[in-house]
């Protein structure tokens, strides 16, 4: 039923999501509105890191069965997988990005089309898109008005996928799928079991967002007790660390880790939307977004004193003069995402007190965001970095960090990864 599958928006999800559905056989057209992302996918390259996803897309782009373009063709199916970012101070969901996308496929709709929202949306969020291509196609009929006998099914499945381990938890991991009607549910079902071979779990298309929303607020409440218990232990002279391993070993017990706040497209934004549908009732998602929000400001607190420390150790040094270093951008260890990252919150609000005198290691990019390289951080080696730096900031624990690192004598550190003790 399914021969020809588009992929709108070709980032850290999309582009993975149409190399499987590609090595799985199926002809695959990725949508894509950033010209540098469609030439380097069709020369069979990727401009974002995923283990293993670089072979992948060379094999399939070689096989002609991937192709990205900027303007969509007709297919049988069309997955979107755009961003779904909030705005302003009160967390408005901004869905622009799955409207822009259903603007640009609405001319090649054709009967029998399955539409899949993957993005992380709010509650409501798949009627919405239903609604606007709707009213782009009056010729056609859809789920809401018609339900099961509808022209164009579609449903909401949200991407349950973790980075770093993407391409196998594809497969492995089950999916929620939400259809506006049973056919959309079964139509969608049909396509993810071209590669998934865990469970697709049939639901609402309403259950299917909040379960995602749901998933990311447990971790985020979870992080946050982990983070309050840091600042909590900072206070007590208590290692968090050695704290948590020692509650872990309960045997219902699994604290995680805490870090330098919370970053990544998911976890950081996801629990707003659940908070901007319900604000009376949320309180708990609300009050873990403010925890782990807080975290920053903390670091920043830290990095602030172990810079009054360097001076007090050396009276001949000038503030202007103390070398910050900031190990990791990342939001997360490993990777090269920087969405949402607390870690370069941190570092451009210490660039903006400590003109020039912060450095960045980020071993999973080439170059900075022209927002943090206009601010005159320097992309530095780990080597670089910690031959000149006065204060060491531990932002996240990539495996460099982890296993390369070597401290100067009197350096002021400030880890929130727990991974100088180690």
């Amino acid at each position: 039923m399914f021969n020809t599958i588009s992929v709108i928006g070709l980032g850290y999800i999309g582009l993975p999501t149409a190399t499987m559905f590609a090595l799985h056989g199926k002809k695959v057209i990725g949508v894509d509105v950033n010209l540098h992302a469609v030439e380097t996918i069709n020369q069979g390259k990727i401009h974002i890191v995923e283990p293993d996803l670089d072979v992948a897309v060379k094999q399939v782009v070689e096989n002609n069965l991937l192709r990205a373009t900027l303007v969509p063709e007709a297919a049988d199916a069309f997955i979107i997988a755009v961003p779904t970012p909030f705005k302003g101070k009160n967390y408005e969901p901004d869905l622009s990005y799955i409207e822009q996308a259903c603007i640009a496929i609405a001319p090649v709709l054709q009967k029998g089309n399955l539409v899949i929202l993957e993005s992380t949306s709010p509650v409501g969020a798949t009627e919405q898109m239903a609604q606007w291509l709707s009213e782009a196609r009056p010729d056609l009929t859809f789920p809401q008005t018609h339900g099961s006998d509808s022209d164009i099914r579609i449903a909401h499945c949200p991407e349950r996928v973790l980075p770093g381990q993407v391409m196998r938890e594809l497969i492995e991991n089950d999916r929620i799928v939400g259809g506006l009607s049973e056919k959309c549910s079964q139509s969608a079902v049909e396509l993810y079991k071209t590669f998934v071979k865990a469970d697709c779990i049939v639901t609402n298309a309403r259950t299917a967002e909040m379960s995602k929303l749901t998933e990311n607020s447990f971790r985020d409440v979870n992080i946050a007790f982990a983070n309050e218990l840091s600042l909590i232990c900072d206070k007590l002279n208590i290692n968090v660390w050695e704290l948590i391993a020692l509650a872990n070993r309960h045997p219902r017990v699994n604290i995680l880790q805490p870090g330098c706040g919370v970053g990544g497209h998911c976890i950081a934004v996801d629990p707003w939307f659940i908070v901007n549908k319900t604000p009376n009732l949320a309180k708990l998602i609300h009050t873990a977004r403010l925890v782990n929000d807080h975290k920053p400001q903390w670091v920043i607190d830290k990095v602030n004193q172990a810079v009054l420390n360097v001076l007090q150790a050396n009276p001949n040094k000038t503030l202007d003069q103390v070398k910050i270093a900031c190990l990791g951008l990342a939001f997360k260890p490993d990777i090269d995402d920087l969405r949402e990252s607390p870690a370069i919150k941190i570092t451009t609000a210490l660039a903006d007190k400590f003109k020039n005198q912060v450095f960045a290691v980020e071993p999973n990019i080439d170059e900075l965001p022209v927002k943090l390289s206009s601010k005159g951080i320097k992309l530095l080696t780990l080597q670089e970095a910690t031959k000149q730096a006065d204060v060491l900031i531990v932002l996240v624990d990539h495996k460099e960090f982890k296993t390369g690192l070597t401290l100067p004598e009197n350096v002021q550190i400030v880890d929130t990864k727990g991974i100088i003790g180690k």
